[in-house]
């Protein structure tokens, strides 16, 4: 059983037939993935995760976080930079790309 499909689904309001059309599997292999302990192959749990924008690690409950997984690099931040990035983290798209406007323009000078 794939132990976040069904709530990925739900949350997103995808149904089994749709999720099914968009990675080229039958609608009974989206039923089995959520609810009998069958399990996809590798590039079906890919398809999925990309189609959910999430991580295989995701889908299959190996951590609990539900979006892809970057490269990250370590730093020593201090409170003032950790805050900033943790802000930052809850910004939708936009407002991201405003704030690496502003920081351009800066960097420009």
């Amino acid at each position: 059983m794939v132990k976040n499909l069904k709530k990925l689904r739900k949350d997103n309001k995808v149904s089994q037939q749709k999720l099914a059309d968009e990675i080229g599997v039958s609608q009974q292999s989206i039923n089995k993935y959520e609810n009998h302990n069958i399990e996809p192959d590798i590039d079906t749990l890919i398809k999925i995760s990309n189609f959910f924008n999430t991580s295989v690690d995701y889908l299959i409950g190996n951590t609990e976080i539900n979006r892809v997984i970057e490269n990250v690099y370590e730093y020593d931040l201090n409170d003032e930079e950790k805050n900033l990035i943790e802000n930052y983290r809850k910004l939708l798209t936009e407002q991201k790309n405003a704030i690496y406007s502003v920081i351009k323009n800066f960097n420009k000078k």
